[in-house]
Parts: structure tokens; sequence; C-alpha cells
């Protein structure tokens, strides 16, 4: 049986997926392989509950996601119901949808922030990327946003396909009026661990882009905040869980079921309970799985005996179980971790190899399949 910590903090965020649907195919998608179905999304209603649960248990902020949250009719009333709770509220999007009707009726409803999320800098490569022609209607987006006087922030994922570009992404954002930046390096998980063949750049590329993202950082300080996810694969210690697992965040997936951070899910030896049929804080403080790597007493060695086990935590548990089949191993990503032979191994096909071309398979995100297959473009 597995102890309730004694040291459990409420939560400050709540990640509130409202539907794994969307209209973009990208083949880095954190969501996972097998995607809930719209007849299993919880109901307005049941969304409202978990709401107030989440104010009730602390939660100062909640991220509107998905798939694409837009697609859901009853958005606006979610952050109408969100706001009234006194929460700030954030719409992480991918623009398709979102008109300047529909952004002014929204910040109306309590919305303050939104994040748009882009491939690349321009519509061929985005699209491509995308796996649908989607590069100027997140333009349209942008400006919908602007109009509506909300605070904007954009999100791209950089991997080989793009990191080369990475000095035209930061000129777009300048030139969008982003008060916030968010380069986020490839998380290699579910779909993305598909790809990492076609996406994980080699050691010379992050090099050259770590150059222009700090030369950016010091540049727009006073402009844009600029946001780096470390490529973990490149470091020599792992990053921890999320903050930390079940420490300052929680992930409600769209058929309810309660995470400890987003990608929790494909630990199939979890298992994780839904907000239908428990609360939000039993789950929080004492569900089995959200306890499960609370503390230090689950890790391993070298783990347990390291000095920095309370800054990383262990690593990523998506992450040493995507590679290892084990979640309570040791993150791969860090230089002392038995398996690290496994981020050696990956990094050195990399390396061995001249660059992919573009027109190579990509396995692109694909709704309701079963066995993803690889699309063309």
């Amino acid at each position: 049986m597995i102890k309730r910590s004694n040291t459990i903090e409420p939560p400050y965020s709540l990640l509130a997926e409202l539907t794994h649907r969307c209209p973009l195919h990208c083949p880095y998608c954190s969501n996972p392989l097998e995607m809930a179905l719209q007849e299993s999304e919880l109901s307005t209603e049941e969304w409202h509950r978990v709401l107030s649960e989440a104010a009730d248990l602390g939660v100062v902020e909640v991220h509107f996601s998905g798939g694409e949250p837009l697609l859901r009719d009853d958005l606006e009333n979610l952050i109408r119901h969100a706001d009234s709770l006194e929460m700030y509220t954030n719409l992480i999007t991918s623009g398709i949808g979102l008109t300047t009707e529909k952004a002014i009726r929204l910040r109306k409803a309590g919305l303050a922030n939104v994040q748009i999320s882009f491939q690349a800098a321009d519509s061929k490569l985005s699209d491509i990327i995308g796996g649908y022609k989607a590069f100027e209607k997140k333009k349209e987006a942008v400006k919908s946003v602007k109009i509506a006087e909300m605070h904007l922030s954009l999100n791209v994922v950089l991997h080989q396909m793009n990191i080369d570009h990475l000095d035209e992404i930061i000129k777009l954002a300048e030139e969008m009026g982003a008060e916030r930046l968010e380069l986020a390096n490839t998380q290699y998980y579910n779909w993305a661990l598909l790809n990492r063949e076609r996406l994980l750049p080699n050691k010379e590329q992050i090099e050259r882009a770590t150059e222009i993202y700090n030369e950016a950082k010091a540049r727009l300080e006073k402009k844009m905040e600029i946001i780096w996810v470390i490529p973990d694969y490149y470091a020599s210690t792992p990053k921890p869980c999320m903050g930390g697992w079940g420490a300052i965040g929680l992930t409600v997936a769209p058929d309810g079921v309660a995470l400890p951070c987003p990608t929790a899910g494909m630990i199939k030896a979890l298992s994780f309970e839904n907000i239908r049929y428990s609360s939000l804080k039993s789950i929080w403080y004492d569900s089995a799985a959200f306890n499960r790597f609370r503390g230090d007493e689950w890790m391993p060695e070298p783990c347990l005996s390291c000095d920095l086990r309370h800054e990383d935590g262990g690593g990523c548990r998506c992450q040493a179980y995507a590679l290892t089949g084990d979640a309570y191993a040791t993150d791969p990503a860090c230089r002392w971790a038995p398996k690290h032979h496994l981020i050696e191994e990956a990094i050195q096909e990399t390396k061995s190899k001249s660059l992919i071309p573009i027109s190579s398979q990509l396995i692109y995100r694909k709704y309701l399949s079963d066995k993803p297959k690889a699309l063309k473009k």
C-alpha cells in the first residue's frame, strides 16, 4: 500500500484537457496514442464540478487545452465558470477556429491569456510539420487575440525539422507582438517517440540554437519573455518530472482520468482514478498513483544516494517508462543512469547519418487510430 506523504502541498495549477480532437496531426504530439473518444468526454456539468473542486483545493490557474479546446461548444461557458471561481484562465490552442468575434466573447467570459502553437516561421514548413494547412489561420488567430486585447503567448516545439530556423521563429514572435515565447525542445514519448529518428536534432544544431536563444533572451529582455525548455537528451542530468510528480499541478484528461502529469497515462502499470467516481481532493492527496513517486523512498540507486535527488526528483517517470519499460528506473537522460546508453545510442544514430530529407515519412498524429500509419507529405 502506498503511504500518503505528510508534506503534500495543494496544487497550484490544473491542465483541463477538454478533448483529444484536433485539426492538426503534429508528429510530436504529447497526447496518448490511444486517445479519448468524443462520446467519453466529460460533460459541461462534470467540468463545472472539476473546476469548482479545483478551486476549493487551492488551484489558482487553469489551462484549457486538448487536442483543440476550441472544438468544445461549451468553452466559453467553462471559462466563465473558472473566472467566477477567481482562477486565472489560459487557453492553449492551435488557433484554428479562433475568430475575432470568438476571441472577444472569450475575453468577456474571463479569458486572460491565449497561447497559440506554431510549427515553423513559414507556411510551407509549418503545414508539412502539422500535416494541415494551418499557418495562415494561425496568423489570423493572433490578430484576433490582439484585437480582443488579451495577453498573447506563442509556443513552438523544436526538433530537427525546424530548429535551424530558430532566428526566424523568434523574429515572427517579435513581429506578432507576443509577450511570451516558449521554445520547447521535443520531449520523446507518445507520438514524438514514434518519430524520434526524424525529429531528434544533432548536438551541433542544439548548440547553435542555444546561442541564438541566449542572444535573443538578452536582446528582448524588456520586450518579450523567452522560455527555453531543456533538450534533455543533451543534458547531463534529467529535468524534474513536470516540477515534481503530483507536486504543483495536475491534469484531467477528456474522459475524466486525473493524472499527476499530462503524459502519465502512458504508464500502464499504474491505475489512475477518474473524477466521475472520486473527488479531486481525494485523488490529489490519497490516490495510490499520485503518491507513487512523491518523496524519495521509491527511488533506486544511484538516485537515492544522489545529492541532486531533491532537485530533479529522479527525472521524468514517463521518459523512464518509455525507454526502459520500468517507471521506477532512473531516467536514462541522467549520465549516471544504468541505462544511459539508450540515450547515447539514440544520439549516435542521429550523428552517424545525414539529416533525413523533409519528404521522408512521418507518423502523423491521427485521432481514433488504433494503429497509426505513416503518411507521406
